[in-house]
């Protein structure tokens, strides 16, 4: 089937002080180079998405822009003999939704090298309930393995526990049998967290005073911390004999204050987690385990659904911090 001259998205057109979203047609003439054409089916909402819906933190030259920095669908055309046509594919990031076209509209134009495929007997919309969110959680989740932490080695921290990160950390470092304990704001989210395998439920108040000293308590084996700023000093200092933190969010600020003492007594690891950009190996390793660590159940109850046009409203929900779990996009409806 041949490309449409205009196709449906949701796209940012110029406003006053920020652009505004809108819903309709939008000239092919906005994707941008790629081997790979792409009929997108799905999509989902990251708070990078959320700011750009909302036309926060971003500044966009070209108008018509298309947000979205997760896709999944099926290949239309590729001149890349990695993917033939009605081969399913997805892509995170790479600076789709951010520096060219993305995933809220019909089509996608993206670079071979970009893309994996979608997992065996999974569908592109599941791609989308698991998303960039999902995958930086498993690339966490292999850090702490290559550091040596295994189940055994004792409890397992999760912070920002309530959002899409978090929810998948706790889902899948449970079914790969680690005792987990979850850091939240939100304690009205209690039951959902324990039901995605959190053995404990933490305030968010107890971490983000900051360290009280250098060497505090030894209270977990490894941290997925998603929050950063205060609550990543307390963490630090609470850590185990060669604790492994996977640094991947910032919810609670970009920068932070600590002690070296942790890594020279006790062997503390702090790891950096490129969850937008990356080698694609390490992330085809990702999709490759994430159906190994995340039961279809399980993946349900951390998500929802939603069209094109619930994003601006959603948008609003993600940024002031009441989006539970993950929201998969139908980009068709």
């Amino acid at each position: 089937m041949s490309m449409p001259e205009t196709f449906r998205a949701l796209f940012l057109e110029e406003g006053g002080e920020r652009p505004v979203p809108k819903i309709g047609e939008v000239p092919r003439s906005v994707l941008p180079e790629g081997d790979v054409l792409i009929r997108v089916s799905h999509s989902t909402i990251n708070y990078k998405d959320a700011m750009m819906v909302k036309g926060v933190g971003y500044r966009i030259k070209d108008f018509p822009f298309v947000p979205g920095i997760d896709l999944a669908g099926t290949v239309e055309e590729s001149d890349s003999p990695a993917f033939r046509p009605g081969d399913q594919v997805v892509l995170n990031g790479y600076g789709a939704g951010e520096q060219f076209a993305g995933g809220y509209a019909a089509f996608a134009r993206a670079k071979a090298e970009w893309l994996v495929p979608v997992p065996d007997g999974w569908t592109a919309r599941d791609t989308m309930a698991v998303g960039t969110a999902g995958m930086t959680a498993m690339l966490s989740i292999l850090e702490l393995e290559k550091g040596g932490i295994a189940p055994d080695a004792g409890t397992i921290l999760v912070t920002g526990a309530s959002g899409g990160l978090g929810s998948m950390a706790i889902a899948m470092l449970a079914a790969l049998g680690y005792r987990v304990e979850a850091s939240t704001g939100r304690l009205e989210e209690e039951a959902y967290l324990t039901s995605l395998g959190a053995a404990g439920v933490i305030p968010r108040a107890e971490l983000e005073g900051g360290a009280e000293r250098p060497l505090m308590a030894r209270r977990w084996a490894g941290c997925i911390d998603a929050v950063g700023g205060t609550t990543l000093s307390t963490v630090i200092s609470s850590l185990d004999e060669r604790g492994v933190i996977a640094s991947c969010g910032l919810a609670g600020g970009n920068t932070f204050t600590a002690s070296l003492i942790p890594f020279f007594l006790r062997g503390v690891r702090l790891i950096g987690i490129e969850g937008g950009h990356g080698p694609i190996a390490e992330r085809r390793t990702a999709w490759n385990r994430i159906p190994q660590a995340l039961s279809r159940e399980r993946l349900e109850r951390i998500t929802t659904d939603a069209v094109l046009g619930d994003l601006p409203a959603l948008a609003d929900e993600v940024l002031a911090g009441r989006v539970r779990g993950r929201v998969a996009i139908d980009v068709t409806a």
